[in-house]
């Protein structure tokens, strides 16, 4: 529950945001409500009941396993008691476990997978530069490190190996695993279900086929055939490619694109650092921009305390995944952490 102190300032933040309708819950809070039509939703804002020795770090990566668990992925705050990076809660909120002492500090991607009928966690680490693919209690299957295989990586006439640091993930249907080197070269590292390289493709720059920090990376198969889908952030845009690495087209109407979640019914949610999350139809336009504040100096708002944060805006959505009733998780990119909670209204 907030504080008197708390929730005088959140009602006074939230006065001060006009363009924002609120919905009265069971407490007589109220919470805002974004969107409109079909893709109406309410605004929970520090969603689930965080274990007082956790302290969330950068909120990084968000996942719903069968049974409506929800996973969060962050990169420890300095001051948290605890060092566990995994947070689990269930569907209401409730926590249930913590664990990932080792990606503190580098924790970033995540994606969950099923696998007969074994689900399981795949996880990116910035810090240490490796992939680990794991049970929903953490225990490591296997780990990809350094990908020295790739004549992408080998070393420059000064000695010196070019920087990795894989930022996210996708799977396959045939099982093979595409790994972004979203903060390190800018390349795309193909593996097979074991973890065994591939190819590489991509590759700093701006043309068709080159990538500028492929941040966030998935598998579409909403027509049937399999397209590998590349956030190019830098680039300030999506790009497709075939499972093959070969560059098909772009796709407009987002701004810093980092990741790609994708409900039954087509739609696809796309949090944009750039202060908002933004909802796209089947065929790839866009349906909404939720909660934008893009005007904003969100940059420097991010480095604040949550306090400061204005009700049903977002500050630098960096992950978000539908849940199995079509309510929206956000993950932000701020200091202090934030999960949000879109309710479908």
């Amino acid at each position: 529950m907030r504080s008197d102190q708390t929730r005088r300032r959140f009602l006074q933040a939230a006065a001060a945001a006009p363009a924002i309708l609120y919905a009265d819950d069971k407490a007589g809070s109220k919470r805002p409500i974004l969107g409109s039509g079909e893709h109406t939703y309410e605004a929970w804002h520090d969603w689930g009941e965080l274990p007082r020795d956790i302290q969330y770090g950068n909120t990084h990566g968000v996942v719903e396993d069968s049974q409506g668990r929800i996973y969060i992925h962050h990169t420890v705050n300095a001051a948290s008691e605890s060092s566990d990076s995994m947070v689990v809660f269930d569907e209401k909120g409730k926590f249930i476990k913590s664990w990932g002492k080792e990606f503190k500090g580098g924790a970033h991607g995540l994606h969950i997978q099923k696998e007969g009928s074994t689900e399981f966690l795949y996880l990116c680490d910035t810090k240490r530069g490796v992939v680990v693919k794991a049970t929903l209690d953490g225990e490591e299957v296997w780990s990809v490190g350094y990908p020295d295989q790739s004549e992408g990586y080998k070393p420059g006439a000064d000695g010196k190996k070019p920087k990795y640091s894989p930022t996210n993930l996708a799977i396959a249907p045939n099982g093979d695993i595409y790994v972004g080197d979203g903060y390190g070269s800018s390349f795309i590292n193909q593996y097979n279900h074991k973890g065994e390289y591939v190819r590489t493709f991509g590759g700093k720059g701006k043309e068709p086929g080159k990538v500028d920090c492929p941040h966030g990376i998935s598998v579409d198969m909403r027509g049937g055939q399999p397209i590998l889908t590349v956030a190019d952030r830098a680039n300030n845009r999506i790009q497709r490619f075939t499972l093959e690495g070969k560059h098909i087209d772009f796709i407009g109407g987002t701004n810093l694109p980092c990741y790609f979640d994708y409900f039954r019914n087509g739609d696809v949610v796309v949090p944009d650092l750039g202060a908002r999350v933004t909802l796209m139809d089947r065929n790839n336009q866009v349906i909404a921009n939720l909660g934008d504040d893009s005007s904003t100096e969100w940059r420097e708002t991010r480095k604040l305390t949550r306090d400061r944060f204005t009700p049903g805006k977002f500050v630098c959505p960096h992950g978000a995944c539908f849940d199995h009733s079509g309510n929206i998780f956000v993950v932000e990119w701020v200091e202090v952490g934030r999960v949000t909670k879109l309710r479908k209204v």
